[in-house]
């Protein structure tokens, strides 16, 4: 048989210094897949080398997760060949994928929540000691394995599906958004196995927003749009600009989106704060926590996994009961004993797990209008006029790609966050908290998030945002709020606040001093072997 090779890539290129063999390990030949009216893909190809790391590329609903999950049997496709090892394979089931060499980290947890680690492993038939020596590694030390996954935070979930992967020995590894959801010290580690996989000749199809960690991980990348391959490209300096063009369709243009300068927003205003918090206490987790939050400002929030950020969002947003401290709105001292009292003072909270805040199974009309319904002043006769026109308001004014608005479920990860966060500005919140929503979104969506921030703030909205994408700090934030085991360590305003600071504050050093290999993909020199 002659060798194969991807149609859109000079098969005789090196990337990184590794000679470039004309056997992929895997190719996949005109992929599609049609929910019906909807393409999720049209003609996706991808071909994929032994001992590469590949990326995939696309903006959110260009089809990578559906390819990889085409690719490892959890979706049948509608068309399309896939070769493994040259001989053409029908995939119907993850166990078929996986005795065929090919195992997948999806963008969500697969462990069975209410089952226990062990549980969940014999359910893969996992062997024991190769997850347990995996789960090591990436730095979750002593796990039990009778704890429910259901208690397991969701950073750690994320290393022990890869753990669960890595033991079963693949040849090819397919990790879909595998870092967004971890902190930096965790990504360090998955990094680092990403690359011991290469070396060892196994090879790894790597879906990532972050450009950093293509480029310190990744020889060449194919990018999507619209369902379809539109191009590979080797990995090289300042290619970002080029996968941007192939992903959006047209040529972006590097800005910074700060309110004077795209927006027109006003200065902070000065008076009372929006949102006060006084030595806020939770437990072990926060420690006498105190800081404002002003009418119109964007505040960031920076902090490694488990330094008290997941406790402050819920005390504010009514999750939980602080042990100590106060919260004021507008002045007023507040007690939350419920989300619902939260959202009465005007706090509405947008999780950077989407699943949480919306309705899969409804429509984006019903997941919008939702807070108009559940007002008890408001139940009787629905005004579906008034109701329609506050929802396509905010449809427009987010820019929702409402394709297959039957169900929510059926859009982009990007699209369901825009519709999570239309749903309280067209409620009238007057300050929300953003909880990571960015995670796992593509570039172009991204910037019209940071877009819709910078116009809420403009227009009196007060906005508290986690991100663990320090760069988005510069991009959207007035200052940043940065904590470091429970306490605030730092408040850097914007200009000081790029991402060697923000690191250096969040391991709780300081600024003047920055450890060596903190960011995530930056040791060794920023690049892959």
């Amino acid at each position: 048989m002659p060798a194969l090779h991807h149609p859109l890539v000079d098969p005789t290129s090196k990337s990184r210094g590794k000679p470039v063999t004309t056997d992929p390990i895997l190719i996949a030949t005109g992929v599609a897949k049609h929910y019906g009216a909807v393409a999720a893909l049209r003609d996706a190809s991808l071909s994929v080398l032994p001992g590469e790391v590949h990326a995939l590329m696309g903006a959110n609903g260009a089809g990578k997760s559906t390819l990889v999950k085409i690719l490892t049997g959890a979706v049948r496709p509608s068309a399309g060949s896939i070769r493994i090892r040259g001989r053409e394979h029908t995939v119907r089931s993850p166990a078929e994928a996986r005795r065929a060499g090919l195992v997948s980290v999806y963008q969500e947890p697969s462990l069975i929540p209410d089952l226990d680690v062990l549980a969940n492993l014999r359910l893969t038939d996992t062997p024991v000691e190769p997850f347990r020596a995996f789960v090591e590694e990436l730095g979750v030390p002593d796990l039990d394995l009778s704890e429910t996954a259901r208690d397991i935070p969701l950073a750690v979930l994320r290393v022990l599906d890869l753990a669960r992967a890595l033991a079963i020995e693949p040849d090819v590894l397919l990790l879909d958004e595998m870092t967004a959801a971890l902190p930096a010290n965790l990504a360090e580690r998955v990094l680092d196995v990403v690359k011991r996989q290469s070396r060892s000749g196994r090879s790894v199809i790597f879906i990532s927003h972050r450009f950093i960690e293509i480029q310190a991980l990744c020889d060449r990348a194919t990018i999507l749009r619209d369902g379809e391959t539109v191009g590979v490209v080797d990995i090289v300096p300042r290619i970002e600009e080029r996968i941007v063009e192939l992903m959006l369709g047209a040529k972006v243009e590097k800005t910074r989106i700060r309110a004077a300068a795209t927006t027109g927003a006003s200065p902070i205003a000065a008076g009372p704060a929006r949102l006060a918090v006084r030595h806020l206490q939770v437990g072990t987790k926060l420690n006498d926590v105190s800081f404002d939050l002003a009418n119109g400002e964007v505040a960031g929030v920076v902090a490694l996994e488990g330094q008290g950020q997941d406790e402050l969002f819920a005390v504010l947003s009514g999750s939980i009961r602080p042990s100590g401290g106060e919260v004021l709105v507008d002045g007023a001292r507040v007690a939350f004993a419920h989300p619902a009292d939260a959202i009465q003072a005007g706090i509405a909270y947008v999780p950077g797990d989407r699943s949480e805040a919306l309705l899969g199974h409804r429509s984006v009309r019903e997941n919008i209008a939702l807070p108009f319904s559940a007002r008890l002043r408001n139940w009787g006769p629905i005004d579906m006029r008034r109701e329609q026109q506050t929802v396509l308001k905010a449809i427009e004014r987010l820019q929702i790609d409402t394709r297959a608005q039957r169900e929510v479920q059926r859009l982009s990860g990007g699209n369901q966050q825009k519709v999570t966060i239309a749903r309280w500005v067209a409620a009238g919140a007057r300050t929300i908290l953003c909880f990571d929503p960015t995670r796992g979104i593509d570039v172009g969506t991204k910037r019209q998030i940071y877009q819709l921030m910078r116009e809420l703030a403009g227009q009196g909205h007060s906005v508290l945002y986690y991100t663990s994408e320090l760069e988005e700090v510069q991009l959207v934030c007035d200052r940043a709020i940065v904590i470091f085991g429970g306490r605030v360590v730092d408040v850097l305003p914007v200009a000081l606040a790029d991402e060697a600071a923000l690191t250096r504050a969040a391991y709780g050093l300081p600024r003047d001093a920055a450890p060596a290999g903190v960011l995530a993909g930056t040791q060794d020199g920023a690049a892959a072997p």
